[in-house]
């Protein structure tokens, strides 16, 4: 089990916003990789959880044969741009756009006086000149999965990589057997693989196999795994 916390990285962040970020995988920032952050799994090679500053925004700007997800914590942001240019996003829901090779651009705005808190992932394509694409989820109770899927499905985007978002009560408990990164992007929970385990709080990021996770209290965990065969 490796652990990583938010809080031990420094605070960067770039036009409205300010991000730690958690993953930067060498495979997208080569040199430019932040040190002690995280490599990604499969073909997931970036997270950051990211605040906007009181009507902050990242101004438009381009991207290509990448998937971006934002699942928004608290607050709220407005979405611009190439890919249903007028949705916007609250606490509680997830957006994926898929840039494929005919790329999409975009401005995500907080529209409000207040912070308010996101995460971005970013997932290679297992498939480069995809059409570009737009996906909106409510996040429920349980298990919500956002990201991955075959291709006899149109409700999530295919991929190898899967991504869900698991809310847990107190005393629930999730368990996978694959390897995972776990994110834990709200509450408290206890983490188990085998002998070891670890007390996460809200910004912890756990490296692991076997894993087992039970709540503390109301948590909400972002889990990113690769389908088996």
């Amino acid at each position: 089990m490796q652990v990583l916390t938010r809080e031990s990285l420094p605070l960067g962040g770039f036009a409205g916003l300010t991000e730690h970020r958690l993953v930067t995988d060498s495979r997208v920032f080569a040199g430019r990789k932040a040190p002690d952050t995280f490599e990604g799994i499969g073909n997931f090679v970036y997270l950051a959880d990211a605040q906007f500053n009181p009507m902050g925004e990242t101004h438009m700007h381009p991207h290509k044969e990448i998937d971006v997800i934002t699942i928004m914590m608290d607050g709220r942001i407005s979405h611009e741009g190439s890919l249903e240019h007028g949705q916007s996003l609250v606490a509680g829901e997830a957006q994926v756009q898929r840039a494929g090779g005919e790329g999409f651009e975009h401005n995500e705005v907080n529209p409000d006086m207040t912070k308010n808190r996101l995460l971005q992932l970013w997932v290679l394509p297992d498939e480069f000149g995809e059409p570009a694409g737009f996906k909106h989820y409510t996040v429920q109770q349980g298990v919500t999965r956002i990201y991955g899927g075959n291709k006899t499905q149109t409700e999530i985007f295919y991929s190898s990589t899967i991504i869900d978002i698991v809310r847990l009560r107190a005393g629930e408990v999730f368990t996978s057997n694959n390897d995972v990164l776990v994110y834990v992007s709200k509450g408290d929970a206890v983490l188990t693989d085998g002998g070891a385990y670890y007390d996460a709080s809200e910004g912890s990021l756990v490296r692991s196999e076997n894993i087992r996770i039970e709540a503390s209290n109301d948590t909400e965990v972002v889990v990113v795994t690769v389908a088996t065969a």
